[in-house]
């Protein structure tokens, strides 16, 4: 059974930082993609990043590229999002995802294309 937990959320002044963590179990990911998501209250769920586990290129959202950079421990299992240059329009519930490989067709920066998901952690920025 696959499980993502996700921490290091909380509360930052705008131009701070925060690393997400997410932690994976229950799989051999190599072949999955993992990726963030965030919604913001009254908001739908919006891609972030996301990175395939064995390699390759991540991708950003417009809105945080340059400012967020997405990264995996193979040794620990772990996805991690740096997020740097916070501003108060980053608030939003952080969530994690994991995506097999045939779900990939669905595109990597949809819901669609991800299976698992995490139970989010908040991330507020204040002004």
């Amino acid at each position: 059974q696959v499980q993502l937990v996700e921490t290091g959320g909380g509360l930052v002044q705008a131009g701070g930082s925060l690393r997400l963590s997410c932690a994976a179990s229950g799989r051999t990911f190599s072949s999955y993609t993992m990726g963030w998501f965030r919604q913001a209250p009254g908001k739908e769920r919006e891609f972030v990043a996301t990175i395939i586990w064995s390699g390759g290129r991540p991708s950003y959202a417009d809105s945080v590229k340059g400012r967020f950079t997405i990264s995996r421990d193979s040794d620990k299992n772990t996805v991690y999002l740096q997020m740097n240059s916070l501003k108060p329009e980053d608030t939003a519930v952080y969530y994690c995802a994991a995506g097999r490989a045939r779900s990939i067709i669905h595109g990597v920066t949809t819901e669609l294309g991800y299976d698992y998901w995490g139970q989010g952690t908040q991330v507020t920025v204040s002004s």
